[in-house]
């Protein structure tokens, strides 16, 4: 197939490498895609990828036979909707259902009408409304823009200052939600959906923090692992059955059919199971170790969904052996990043065996050298026959990676050991 991937970070570089592993052999490009997967080989040509028009045209002119969204910024903007109408198959919802993500708000209305395990929530619109429920609700305190907000819209704390202060930062932006607080370890859980259907991937659980030990501020994600050797033997199907299905049931009743990647972002409190967020897209960097042990053609799923045909697909095929993911920030992240600095020690570390370099935000300098150009930088994934081995090829190639004020967690898949 000719797959065209939209999207510039570390998640598009493993669809892409998983697609072009593939003995199919697809044609991929990835717009705008990043060096790192222009190193792999595959075409990166410039485009507004969150601009529905400009992707519309772009897929005219090329003439792909699937589109894979995969930020949730182009999702939320709807880019897939008017590809939809010209009958491209994609693998992304439309803006409607992209609201899922896109709306705190939305996401708690559809839980409710589908009776999906979830925290309680109150919408806010001022402090002033906010102290009622924090007080109510009491410490520690979740607070939650609304919409889109890269991962830093999410804050709890044991400071009610803070709370408030949070509130005042997003209110004007939208409403904010403050949440019940949840307790237990969380969990990332994949579906392929068609609207009517859906498959689920691993597990994997990452890890938010910028610090050890689950300290500090969130971030985008600064690590993974795959699979959960610590969750029931029934769990997926319980999810299948109590979250994912009613969810995209839901949203096929209310006439906002999802077509795409429903990321169910899970906690197993001593309660039983609740759902803390929903996302319309891969997660990053979950989705660099759920497919690292993907044996599957990814692509048969992406166009099944596209289709409307999971129905009749067999479930996808996982290795056994466990994969990890660290991350390598830029010093700053996620506060003021400094940036334009070089790294070194790529080869080296690539060549460390069982694993393999994703790029988030790296460019080629004037003389071939790599340049950090954001706050997550790379992300180093490798496989091992257990967990051990995992976490210690990991961390070996990350030692070889040179940038200076890089940081990293040491601590990533450690609970499971």
């Amino acid at each position: 197939m000719k797959i065209l991937v939209l999207g510039p970070g570390a998640r598009e570089h493993a669809l892409v490498l998983s697609l072009i592993s593939e003995e199919a052999g697809h044609e991929v490009v990835c717009a705008p895609g990043n060096a790192g997967i222009a190193a792999s080989g595959v075409e990166t040509p410039a485009l507004e990828y969150t601009d529905p028009a400009a992707v519309e045209a772009f897929v005219a002119d090329r003439g792909f036979d699937l589109v894979v969204i995969g930020p949730e910024a182009p999702l939320v903007a709807g880019v897939a909707d008017p590809l939809r109408a010209a009958g491209v198959p994609v693998f992304g919802p439309n803006q409607d259902a992209a609201q899922l993500e896109g709306s705190k708000a939305f996401a708690k209305r559809v839980m409710d009408a589908a009776q999906v395990p979830t925290g309680r929530a109150v919408r806010v619109e001022s402090t002033e409304a906010a102290e009622t429920v924090l007080d109510e609700f009491g410490a520690p305190y979740v607070v939650k823009a609304d919409g889109l907000a890269a991962g830093k819209g999410v804050l709890v704390t044991e400071d009610r200052a803070a709370a408030l202060d949070h509130v005042a930062t997003w209110a004007p932006h939208g409403d904010v939600l403050i949440e019940e607080f949840l307790d237990g370890q969380e969990v990332s859980l994949f579906f392929f959906a068609d609207g009517h259907d859906v498959i689920a991937l691993s597990p994997a659980q990452d890890y938010k923090r910028i610090f050890d030990g689950d300290e500090g501020p969130n971030t985008g994600g600064m690590g993974a692992y795959s699979p959960l050797p610590w969750v029931s033997s029934d769990f997926v199907e319980e999810i299948t059955r109590t979250v994912a299905l009613p969810t995209v049931r839901q949203l096929e009743a209310e006439g906002t059919p999802f077509i795409g990647l429903l990321y169910c972002g899970l906690i197993v409190t001593e309660k039983g199971v609740r759902v803390i967020e929903f996302n319309a897209r891969f997660g990053d960097p979950e989705t660099q170790v759920v497919l690292a042990r993907l044996e599957s053609p990814l692509s048969q799923y992406l166009l099944a969904a596209a289709n409307g045909t999971l129905a009749a697909q067999p479930d996808p095929v996982f290795a056994q052996d466990p994969a990890v993911i660290v991350v390598v920030a830029s010093e700053g992240y996620p506060g003021e990043v400094a940036t334009g600095r070089v790294i070194s020690g790529l080869s080296r570390a690539s060549a460390v065996p069982g694993t393999h370099l994703v790029h988030a935000a790296t460019a080629r300098g004037l003389e071939g050298e790599w340049i950090a150009t954001g706050g997550r930088v790379l992300g180093v994934v490798s496989r091992g026959s257990d967990f051990v081995q995992a976490r210690a090829r990991a961390y070996e190639a990350v030692g070889k990676i040179q940038l200076e004020g890089s940081q990293h967690r040491t601590d990533i898949a450690a609970r499971v050991l």
